[in-house]
């Protein structure tokens, strides 16, 4: 075979065109890759990987996006890889069996999704599998046999962040919550977490609203639940919001009188580090949710590709969890900043576990 051509979209966050239709990303490759992998033995390279993500509403999709595709990049150097087919739109389910659909026809080796239901994309995979295609979900889990998730556990990510606001409002204390997609798996898996927490320490959700994971739609659902309920103890937001939370906490001259719950990210990390220097007693945290976890899952799956064995002892039924990166704190915060300040508002502070760190979920 020929030179392919690259399509490739330039600069880190600048995957607009990327991220709104299907794209190719080609290298030079001297043979077609075969089929295959999901046996668990090893097919010979280079492979062809595919990435099926159904919701571009968001940075972090970006951010996503374009730490796999540099990860990518290097193993494609080493000839491990050639194409990475990457399949992205703002679709509903039926639109993601459609990409996936096209990968399959695409002929790649694997496909690393991040899924917009648990359940509803169970069909597709099978069709996947049945081509011997290695399926890897990524950001939320889904529960398909053929399916290995790479993620973090999104319960225990949202419980860490709800138990310093247990702590910072009390028994009996109350809040209102700002949420992101109601129905989407992260998304209810988060609030399971985190309403266990409250149940648990006492604390009253008085009510809650959802704002798709934007931070225009978490400024303007704050604002509202602040309306109906002005005098609350504190306000539970998942990331993605949490900037536009503050913002309308700014509006209403209440940083400070209510307690929220941040975000790891640069432009709410620099409102954070504004309140620092004005107030000695401002508190927050904001608990990473790495973008790069695309990039663990590539790690993880060209393994599997090579005929490698996840460790039993490595999985929660067909779950690798990852670990939750620790939460920036009063405590670290100036650390912490110093290590992203340079980086975009929308950057999101990142992990990703290595190749080594990858080698060792593996027997």
């Amino acid at each position: 075979m020929g030179s392919k051509p690259l399509r490739r979209t330039p600069g880190r966050y600048a995957l607009g065109a990327l991220a709104a239709t299907g794209a190719v990303l080609a290298a030079t490759a001297c043979s077609t890759p075969e089929g295959g992998g999901g046996d668990g033995d090893a097919a010979e390279g280079p492979f062809t990987i595919g990435v099926s993500n159904g919701f571009i509403g968001s940075e972090w999709r970006e951010q996503m996006l374009s730490t796999l595709e540099d990860a990518f990049a290097e193993y494609q150097e080493e000839g491990i890889v050639d194409e990475l087919v990457v399949e992205s739109a703002d679709v509903d389910v039926n639109g993601q069996i459609q990409q996936i659909r096209n990968l399959i026809r695409s002929d790649v080796d694997a496909i690393i999704v991040n899924p917009n239901s648990p359940t509803a994309l169970d069909q597709v995979f099978a069709e996947a599998a049945e081509q011997g295609i290695q399926i890897v979900a990524i950001d939320q889990a889904v529960e398909s046999e053929h399916v290995t998730n790479v993620v973090i556990d999104q319960a225990e990510w949202a419980s860490i962040s709800a138990e310093w606001l247990a702590e910072e409002v009390g028994d009996g204390g109350e809040i209102i919550a700002v949420n992101g997609i109601d129905g989407h798996p992260a998304n209810e898996d988060r609030w399971e977490g985190a309403q266990a927490v409250f149940d648990e320490a006492g604390v009253e959700v008085v009510a809650n609203d959802f704002a798709e994971w934007d931070q225009s739609k978490g400024q303007t659902v704050t604002r509202d639940l602040l309306s109906s309920n002005p005098d609350v103890d504190g306000i539970f937001v998942q990331d993605g919001m949490a900037l536009g939370a503050f913002q309308a906490l700014q509006a209403e001259d209440k940083v400070g009188e209510i307690a929220m719950t941040g975000e790891a990210r640069v432009g709410y990390m620099k409102q954070w580090a504004e309140q620092r220097e004005e107030n000695d007693d401002y508190t927050s945290i904001g608990v990473p949710n790495p973008p790069s976890v695309s990039v663990s899952a590539l790690h993880v799956v060209v393994r599997m590709l090579q005929g490698e064995e996840i460790a039993s002892d490595a999985l929660d039924g067909n779950s690798l969890f990852l670990p939750i990166p620790d939460p920036v704190t009063d405590d670290d915060f100036d650390e912490r900043f110093d290590e992203v300040a340079d980086e975009p508002d929308a950057y999101a502070v990142d992990h990703a576990i290595t190749r080594e760190e990858a080698d060792a979920y593996f027997e």
